[in-house]
């Protein structure tokens, strides 16, 4: 019995898998059980922010394996304690809560924005305004706060109070506000939505807003930050600073960890047995985590992301002028999406045959999400097996 058919006999069916099984990555490329190079920018969605079997950050979690794996939440650790705080002073908040993924991070987000309604502006104040097409997770709160529809399907009853409204529409967010209105969940650039930036003036107005009325601003930079668009944090690229940021994905190389990251005057309505993790910021994960940070943060880094994210966003504009399917190309530093009026998943199986990972956004992108350490020459390579794909 082969190995997939033994995974389909005890694994449940919750996403749809390419007949592939990996057995070893290195840098950008990964290698099958038959021995197949594979050139990855899938990058686990996002996740694989140093590529596979990073020698540092393989020694980084050894170190601390033979230390120290996990205590309770109860203890301090010094991993812990250091991680917040290169993560507050890099992203110009204040506060840290560490958990496990980005679902678990979005939902940490929601419940402090309701805590801090109640507490801090108004009891009946628990409504929350998400945005349509926005992915913020699989867990309760979050599936409903996510404004696509197929996610949330025989799921209802969903959590109640949560609205949703156009992305970059103003005067449909400024409608739905009310003084009952807690708390704005949005995306700097909406990832499974199909790669959409969000307007720099549209982001400056619900800064403003929410200042005017006491609103907290949520920002998921689950699968947008941790060095993707070319700054620690997508919102960096827009000066505009939230109150809430929420991170996973990148921030621990292929270990799970995630978090939020909040200022002051709203991290301070949690108080002991208002939330918890029992697994979160753990030694073991947050010393991966700030090999991960060091390393992005280290002189010249995030310049070297913009770069090559300009040279795929100009690889892939270039194949516009010979092939009339493909319609934007759209992104910001290492996540871009190709818009094409063409069936996206005929084009990952072919490009998969040849030898490169490709993921869909929404219903009409091909995400490009490669390691944040992928070379020119993989890019070019990427682009040219893609090109024949088309």
């Amino acid at each position: 019995m082969d190995l997939i058919t033994r995974g389909n006999n005890v694994i449940m069916e919750t996403y749809k898998r390419f007949p592939l099984v990996f057995d070893k990555g290195q840098g950008c490329v990964l290698t099958d059980h038959n021995g197949k190079e594979y050139l990855d920018f899938v990058a686990g969605i996002a996740v694989d922010a140093l590529g596979h079997s990073h020698p540092g950050l393989l020694a980084a979690m050894q170190a601390q394996m033979e230390k120290l794996v996990h205590i309770s939440n109860l203890y301090w650790s010094k991993p812990g304690i250091e991680l917040a705080e290169m993560l507050t002073k890099a992203s110009g908040l204040d506060k840290v809560f560490f958990c496990n993924s980005g679902a678990e991070a979005c939902e940490a987000a929601l419940k402090l924005c309701r805590v801090y309604g109640k507490l801090k502006k108004d009891v009946e104040a628990v409504e929350i305004i998400a945005m349509i097409q926005s992915f913020h997770g699989r867990t309760y709160a979050a599936i409903t706060a996510t404004g696509q529809k197929k996610y949330q399907e025989n799921l209802e009853p969903l959590m109640p109070e949560i609205y949703h409204v156009p992305y970059n529409d103003i005067d449909a967010l400024k409608a739905q506000i009310s003084p009952k209105t807690c708390g704005i969940i949005l995306e700097p650039i909406q990832g499974e939505g199909g790669i959409y930036p969000a307007d720099p003036d549209y982001l400056k107005e619900v800064r403003k807003i929410c200042d005017e009325q006491n609103i907290v601003l949520i920002f998921d930079e689950v699968q947008t930050g941790i060095g993707r668009s070319g700054k620690l944090f997508a919102y960096q690229q827009y000066g505009v600073v939230p109150d809430v940021v929420t991170m996973a994905k990148g921030l621990g190389g292929g270990v799970p960890i995630g978090g939020i990251i909040a200022k002051d005057h709203v991290a301070e309505v949690f108080t002991p047995g208002t939330h918890a993790s029992t697994f979160g910021g753990n030694p073991f994960v947050t010393a991966t985590a700030k090999y991960v940070i060091e390393t992005l943060t280290a002189p010249g880094f995030f310049e070297a992301v913009t770069e090559k994210g300009d040279y795929l966003k100009a690889q892939l504009e270039a194949l516009k002028k010979d092939h009339s399917a493909i319609k934007e190309v759209r992104g910001m530093g290492l996540i871009v999406g190709i818009q094409i009026d063409a069936d996206l998943g005929a084009i990952v199986a072919k490009a998969m045959e040849k030898g490169l990972l490709l993921i869909t956004a929404g219903s009409n992108a091909i995400r490009f999400v490669p390691p944040l350490v992928v070379t020119k020459a993989e890019i070019d390579q990427a682009v040219q097996i893609f090109a024949e794909c088309l």
